[in-house]
């Protein structure tokens, strides 16, 4: 299986820190929160990763380069002229980096001990499976909901930005700007999209705050 690690975001509001640094660079516990997710990728079986790149992208591959120092091949689906085509944008531009089977996206800008699983099947006719958690603070009305392993359109827990899809849920999306909440939504209209709670180790890294708080949470544990 492929992965796929959004990192074309702007980090705006992670400034003045993404000011000359893009977000997936920063550093959690003395190493970049990317390679947090590619060292755990790479442990956990998976062997070739693809990143998209547009705010300073450039300093991305110059940072990771063909991904050999873990084992991995890396691929770079560069935004940098579009200035960034969001997170399903992203993904249709990368399809043909990933391929025609089940791929696995994570957003770069969290840091979990979710185990990401290699050889996750999707189950006839599904399009995706989304893993939830409980809500943060900084999101406490949620965005989905499970009806026993299905999502459904309804606010109880948080979306952690990582899950499994098929290339058929991007089938009918134009190439340009665009978001991945409602093609998921549509999906759950029609019972498409399966999910799990994950109840481990979950952050979304979106302030400058929240990145302290990592580092010393980090910091006292090692």
């Amino acid at each position: 299986m492929k992965a796929m690690i959004l990192a074309a975001g702007l980090g705006s509001r992670m400034r003045p820190l993404t000011d000359v640094t893009p977000k997936p660079l920063l550093k959690v516990g003395g190493i970049p929160l990317i390679v947090w997710h590619i060292e755990k990728l790479a442990h956990q079986g998976f062997r070739d990763i693809v990143i998209n790149i547009a705010y300073l992208g450039y300093k991305i591959p110059k940072a990771l380069g063909n991904g050999s120092n873990w084992g991995v091949n890396i691929q770079y689906s560069d935004e940098q002229e579009e200035g960034g085509l969001e997170s399903a944008g992203g993904i249709i531009k990368a399809l043909p980096l990933l391929g025609d089977d089940t791929f696995l996206v994570v957003n770069g800008d969290v840091f979990t001990d979710y185990n990401f699983q290699d050889n996750r099947h999707l189950a006839d006719g599904m399009l995706a499976h989304l893993i939830l958690v409980p809500n943060p603070k900084h999101n406490p009305n949620g965005d989905f909901a499970l009806d026993g392993n299905i999502v459904i359109d309804d606010k109880r827990y948080t979306f952690s930005g990582i899950g499994y899809y098929s290339p058929k849920l991007f089938k009918s999306v134009s190439y340009g700007k665009s978001t991945l909440a409602p093609l998921l939504r549509r999906a759950m209209k029609e019972g498409k999209v399966t999910g799990e709670l994950y109840e481990g180790k979950w952050l979304d890294i979106g302030t400058p705050e929240r990145l302290k708080r990592l580092n010393v949470e980090l910091n006292n544990r090692y």
